[in-house]
């Protein structure tokens, strides 16, 4: 039974000069990666900095909305616990008419 190297034979030894070519192409091939994933790092932070300042600018007048609705709000509660009546506003509530026939003519 024979056996087939793809990558050559086990049997031969790789010199000294092979092995520091080897060493250097993988240092190389290391620093390349380095370099290039920290410019993706900054090329993410950038996008992502863009990006939630957008949202931000875009959201500011909800954001103002939300803040004049909770003082809004607080101030209300603060009427009723004083017992002040609102004119014109209903919270929760139903109607029940009931027609007198009595009264219409």
């Amino acid at each position: 039974m024979q056996m087939k190297y793809v990558f050559g034979s086990p049997a031969k030894s790789s010199g000294p000069l092979h092995k520091l070519g080897a060493l250097i192409v993988t240092v190389a091939l290391v620093g390349l990666v380095l370099m290039f994933s920290a410019v993706l790092l900054v090329i993410i932070m950038t996008l992502g900095t863009i990006a939630w300042a957008y949202l931000w600018w875009k959201n500011r007048e909800l954001r103002k909305q939300m803040r004049d609705f909770h003082h809004r709000a607080m101030e209300q509660e603060q009427m009723v616990r004083d017992g002040q009546v609102f004119e014109g506003e209903v919270y929760e509530g139903e109607v029940i008419r009931v027609v007198d026939s009595q009264n219409e003519r």
